[in-house]
């Protein structure tokens, strides 16, 4: 069956009625092949990988899910369909957004809307329902009640272990060690979790249509809110305007500015373990920073 027959099957059972779709070549990422699927007048985003990682999409259509139930302003795709089947079936459907131009006061909404995601919380605690990704490196979620446990042991706990694996200096996992033990005292004042997108640069935000922010291909969990805002400013792309909006709609923690590169450090290792070269003295750079 080729790839148009399944979408058009899943298509067909998601909404009910027959359709047959064609496929035309859209931009994919780094990591999936994409495309928009017609039929009859209407359109869709289609995305695969033809040797995709387990539950890749299921964690991904999840994490749409939760995001869209937040209720923020953001726009967040609808999830059509999925599967999980294996090399050659396995897929994600969404709600096609063709890209707007912003709307005025973009960056303000932007700030307002992740403040009133970030207000969603898990009576569970910090974690997500499945395991994930980010990008294509494993993103364990097990849920756990304590932040400073959790980001010691899923998040910078695990990258250091990934970066082992892959050769990265003895300096430095010597100096990770010392970090992750002085984490209690470094990662300020308890919060309750957040559902953050948690893979927040500029290439996952959108322009909806009706030009509001958009918000696309999420690693998402429930965290600790300072965490989207690290990765926010590891790459730039977001003005002063978002994170001034932001706090005037949900005040962050003092010292929170201090804090971001312990959060950015968790991205920094997850490039170098994806992709090796400089990421790995910048890490080692945020490392000591707080030693």
């Amino acid at each position: 069956m080729s790839r148009a027959q399944l979408v058009s099957a899943a298509l067909s059972e998601a909404l009910g009625e027959p359709l047959e779709v064609t496929l035309r070549g859209a931009g994919g990422g780094c990591i999936n092949s994409a495309a928009i699927a017609e039929a009859g007048g209407r359109t869709w985003f289609l995305k695969w990988n033809e040797r995709p990682l387990p539950r890749q999409f299921e964690a991904e259509a999840r994490g749409l899910e939760a995001m869209r139930a937040a209720e923020s302003g953001l726009v967040i795709p609808a999830v059509i369909a999925r599967s999980d089947a294996g090399p050659g079936q396995s897929f994600l459907l969404i709600e096609h957004l063709p890209p707007g131009a912003r709307q005025p006061g973009f960056d303000e909404a932007l700030g307002r809307g992740l403040a009133q995601l970030h207000r969603a919380s898990a009576a569970e605690g910090f974690g997500f329902f499945l395991d994930g990704y980010c990008g294509a490196t494993p993103q364990p979620n097990g849920w756990l009640s304590d932040w400073v446990e959790f980001y010691r042991e899923r998040r910078l706990g695990h990258q250091l272990r990934l970066a082992e694996q892959r050769g990265i200096g003895r300096e430095l996992l010597r100096d990770g060690e010392r970090l992750l033990e002085r984490l209690p005292e470094l990662l300020g004042p308890p919060e309750p979790s957040a559902l953050i997108h948690g893979d927040l640069w500029s290439g996952n935000l959108h322009v909806a249509p009706d030009g509001r922010p958009s918000l696309i291909d999420p690693a998402a969990y429930y965290g600790h809110r300072e965490a989207e805002l690290g990765m926010m400013v590891l790459f730039g792309g977001f003005s002063q305007r978002v994170f001034a909006a932001y706090e005037e709609a949900y005040p962050l923690a003092p010292g929170w500015r201090e804090r971001l590169d312990l959060y950015t450090l968790y991205h920094v290792l997850n490039h170098y373990n994806l992709f090796g070269g400089g990421y790995g003295s910048q890490a080692h750079g945020l490392i000591r920073g707080y030693l």
